[in-house]
């Protein structure tokens, strides 16, 4: 088996605009709950309605151990690659991977779903590792090209290949509730690399297996 260094391995994925603020996690929920409840005063709302008192303290819980949790390097899940004993060496394809994320430009939602392929040299990874890779990157402030790319990449290192293929389907709140309200609309963005961008049997065979645009349900 290989264990793969969490630290070594985002120094080489595309950054999400963050500094070190060298805040606790429960420093960073304190704060955030003071934040908060100065917010939903200037709002006018009342917190000493019982329905509405907690709320502050739940936002800030809900950021930190939650929707954000991405932000934290430590919290990269542990990955440990296993030795290819079948020489396999078709496209493993993975499809309809949960992916929720949060809006950097509004911090609504973005719900998803990503597709990825790779094709595997001396080492696999396990299929429930593509999906934590996939939520630990989503759960961030993020836009969906750096969402992308983020997955891509972190794959790339991981198992030592260029032979990768990520593609993100996710429909955004920020344009479904409010500004345009189109309820309608979705985006996708992709990054291939290897066999799935140089050879198009292999970028067909991807493409076929992922649901079309109008196929992927939310």
């Amino acid at each position: 088996m290989t264990m793969i260094d969490p630290k070594a391995l985002l120094k080489k994925v595309t950054p999400t605009p963050q500094v070190a603020n060298n805040l606790t996690s429960t420093e960073k929920k304190e704060k955030i709950t003071a934040l908060f409840t100065e917010i939903m005063e200037t709002l006018g709302l009342d917190l000493t309605d019982d329905s509405l008192a907690e709320t502050p303290h739940r936002v800030a819980k809900m950021y930190v151990d939650e929707v954000f949790y991405g932000l934290s390097d430590t919290a990269f899940p542990k990955i440990t690659l296993v030795e290819n004993k079948f020489d396999y060496d078709h496209a493993v394809i993975e499809v309809n991977i949960v992916t929720n994320s949060h809006c950097e430009h509004h911090f609504v939602p973005i719900i998803g779903k990503t597709h990825i392929a790779y094709i595997p040299g001396e080492k696999v990874l396990g299929l429930s590792k593509l999906n934590r890779i996939v939520d630990y990157f989503a759960k961030r402030p993020q836009i969906q090209e750096r969402l992308t790319l983020q997955i891509h990449q972190a794959l790339v290192e991981i198992l030592g290949t260029q032979n990768v293929a990520v593609v993100t389907d996710a429909m955004h709140a920020c344009v479904k509730t409010r500004g345009i309200k189109d309820v309608t609309s979705m985006t996708r963005t992709s990054k291939l690399s290897g066999v799935f961008k140089e050879d198009t049997c292999h970028r067909v065979e991807f493409l076929t297996a992922i649901p079309r645009v109008q196929e992927v349900q939310y």
